[in-house]
C-alpha cells in the first residue's frame, strides 16, 4: 500500500504546538538511552511569552502530517541578538536557524529542512546554522557520536540517522562540540595537584560557594562573568537579564552551593565554575513504563533533588574574565575550582563521574585542561552551516 502523501503545516495553534512536543516523546519512546525533558517546560520553552528567548527571537514551527498523523517536526527561527554579532564568530547578519528536529524517515526530514529554509529566505536570511534548539545556551548541535550511552542534564540526544539525511540535504559541519567524561572517585595527576597546592598558599586566591541566601544576586554575578568570558568565544549571543531569571528558576532545585565555585583574585570575582547533579540519571530510575515519571516518581525525584545521593555530575558553564585568559592564573584557577567541586562532589553527594562541556572543539585552553584531568571525550554535536 502507498504510502499517504506528506504535509508540511505551520503550527498555528496551542494543539498544534502540543502535537509539536508530543511527537518527540512519541518517537523516541523505545530509544533507552533518550531521556524526556518536563512536558511543561517543553510546552514552555517553544511558547512566545513565556520563554524569554522569543523577547528577541521570533519564528515558525512546523509539523509534518501523513494521513492527518504527526510524523515529524522543526523549527525556523532568527534570534536578533545573533544577527548582530560578528560573522567571524559563526553567527552575524543575515544567518538563521532551524532546530527541534524530529522525523520518522529520510523524506520527511527533507521536507522539513525544506519548510524551514524557505520560511527563514523569505525573512531575509542568507544562511542557516543548524540545529539549533533553540539557542547556544540550550541544546546546540546534532550528535554524531556517544549514541550508546545516555546524555546528562540539559544535552541533547539524537538518533543516529539524522547525520546522514542532514548532511545529504546540503549541510556541511563548521565546528564540533565535545563533551568530556571524567572519574572523579580518583584524584587528578600529580602536576594538578601541585598545581592547586600552590594556589592554595596564595592569599590572593579565593575559591568561594555560592551563597543561596543571595540567588539573584550570584546568578547575575555569575552571568556577567559568563558574558564577559565568551563574548569572543565562536557561536557568542549574550545571556540576557530575562534568561537568566528564567533559567535560574528553571534549574534551581539542581542548585547546590558546594557546587558552584566562584574564584577571586584580589576581591575581584573572576572566574566560576558551574555544576549540577545529572537529573537525567535520576529520571531514568524513577521514569514509569511510558518513559515518563508518574505520580510517585515525581514525588521520588523531587525528594531526590533535596539530597542527591548517589549523583553524577555535569559541568556545564565555566569561564574565565577575558583579561585573564590565556594567562597561567586562568588555568591554576579553573584546576582549583575542578578539584574544589571534586572532593564535595565525592564526599557529600556520592559521585563517581562527571561530564564537562560542551566545549568547543578550538577552544585550546579548556581542551588542555580536559587533558591535563585524564578525561575523555564520551559525545560529539556537530553544528552545520549552509547557504540560502
Amino acid at each position: 500500500m502507498a504510502k499517504a502523501e506528506l504535509v508540511i503545516t505551520p503550527v498555528s495553534s496551542k494543539a498544534d504546538r502540543i502535537a509539536f512536543v508530543d511527537y518527540a516523546y512519541r518517537h523516541n519512546a523505545t530509544d533507552q538511552n533518550w531521556v524526556p525533558n518536563l512536558r511543561s517546560e517543553e510546552i514552555s520553552k517553544f511558547t512566545p511569552g513565556k520563554n524569554p528567548f522569543w523577547d528577541h527571537a521570533h519564528g515558525q514551527l512546523f509539523l509534518a502530517k501523513r494521513g492527518g498523523e504527526v510524523v515529524g517536526r522543526i523549527s525556523a527561527h532568527i534570534d536578533e541578538l545573533a544577527l548582530k554579532q560578528p560573522p567571524e564568530q559563526g553567527m552575524g547578519p543575515g544567518t538563521g536557524n532551524w532546530g527541534a528536529i524530529e522525523a520518522e524517515d529520510e523524506e520527511t526530514a527533507c521536507a522539513l529542512i525544506a519548510a524551514a529554509e524557505q520560511w527563514l529566505r523569505e525573512e531575509g536570511m542568507t544562511r542557516v546554522l543548524a540545529p539549533m534548539n533553540l539557542s547556544v545556551w540550550e541544546e546546540p548541535g546534532l550528535q554524531v557520536l556517544g549514541h550508546d550511552h545516555a546524555p546528562m542534564v540539559m544535552m541533547a540526544h539524537h538518533d543516529s540517522a539524522y547525520q546522514p539525511w542532514i548532511e545529504g540535504a546540503g549541510y556541511e559541519r563548521v565546528k564540533t562540540l565535545y563533551t568530556y567524561d571524567l572519574d572523579v572517585s580518583k584524584n587528578f595527576p600529580p602536576l594538578v595537584q601541585r598545581i592547586v597546592a600552590s594556589g592554595e598558599k596564595n592569599a590572593k586566591i579565593r575559591i568561594r560557594e555560592v551563597d543561596p541566601k543571595r540567588f539573584d544576586e550570584e546568578a547575575a554575578l555569575i552571568c556577567e562573568i559568563l558574558n564577559d568570558a565568551w563574548s569572543d568565544n565562536w557561536g557568542f549571543v549574550p545571556f540576557t537579564e530575562k534568561e537568566i531569571e528564567y533559567t535560574g528558576k528553571a534549574l534551581k532545585p539542581l542548585v547546590h552551593p558546594e557546587l558552584i565555585r566562584i574564584a577571586e583574585y584580589e576581591g575581584e570575582a573572576v572566574a566560576f565554575m558551574m555544576t549540577w547533579p545529572d537529573l537525567n540519571q535520576a529520571q531514568k530510575r524513577f521514569n514509569g513504563p511510558k518513559g515518563k515519571p508518574g505520580i510517585f516518581g515525581l514525588i521520588r525525584l523531587l525528594l531526590w533533588l533535596r539530597k542527591p545521593n548517589p549523583a553524577d555530575m555535569r559541568v556545564p558553564l565555566m569561564g574565565v574574565r577575558k583579561k585573564l585568559q590565556s594567562s597561567r592564573l586562568a588555568s591554576q584557577l579553573a584546576f582549583m575550582m575542578i578539584e574544589y567541586i571534586r572532593r564535595a562532589a565525592t564526599a557529600k553527594f556520592g559521585a563517581k563521574r562527571a561530564e564537562i562541556g560542551w566545549v568547543l572543539d578550538d577552544n585550546q585552553g579548556m581542551v588542555a585542561i580536559a587533558g591535563a584531568i585524564d578525561s575523555k571525550v564520551n559525545r560529539e554535536y556537530a553544528i552545520y552551516e549552509k547557504a540560502l
